[in-house]
């Protein structure tokens, strides 16, 4: 069955709880003050389409595919990205809210992060190397045998590492968090 083709199209300040999004592609779109809170996006296909302002709370995204897709200022509670589709994942965050949100075991190599709460995000077994993370708070956020070489924490805070059960050869962190790498230990670091 062939799926309906968007491309092109501006969404704007649309409920999708109330009016339904085609099943289909989607390429080249613009999402702008729209609404998908609870809807189900199975097997969905968003390429270099753009989410802003938009609120995809608990939205089951299974099998969904996001290829270079750009969220900003987008609220993305509880969001699964580990049930999305494995090929083609490339998606940048700018000021979202990714609270409870789910990476598990994706490839996030090269993507970028900037000014996100990251609170109890799960970014276990995740290849995040190469990636920009700007101004990202990780308060609990889990980090469990993740690649994390030549990432960019410098501007981050609230992270918790164990560098002996994650890869962060090469990573960048500012002085003042190293604290995050040392919390298993138990130690107190004077200023």
């Amino acid at each position: 069955m062939i799926k309906p083709y968007f491309e092109e199209e501006d969404y704007n300040n649309v409920d999708f709880g109330e009016d339904e999004l085609s099943k289909g592609e989607y390429d080249n779109c613009l999402f702008t003050n729209c609404s998908f809170t609870e809807i189900s996006l199975f097997d969905f296909q968003f390429t270099e389409c753009q989410f802003v302002n938009c609120d995809l709370s608990n939205v089951n995204i299974a099998n969904t595919i996001f290829r270079d897709v750009r969220f900003k200022d987008c609220k993305l509670l509880g969001l699964q990205f580990n049930e999305c589709h494995s090929h083609f994942f490339t998606a940048h965050f700018d000021t979202c809210q990714l609270r409870l949100a789910s990476f598990y075991q994706r490839n996030l190599k090269g993507s970028s992060f900037s000014n996100c709460p990251l609170h109890e995000v799960d970014f276990s077994e995740c290849d995040l190397s190469k990636g920009l993370f700007t101004n990202c708070d990780f308060s609990h956020a889990l980090f469990d045998q993740s690649n994390l070489t030549k990432l960019d924490l410098s501007t981050c805070y609230n992270f918790t590492i164990d560098p002996e059960r994650n890869k962060i050869t090469k990573a960048k962190f500012s002085k003042d968090q190293l604290i995050g790498l040392l919390a298993k230990y138990q130690i107190t670091v004077s200023p």
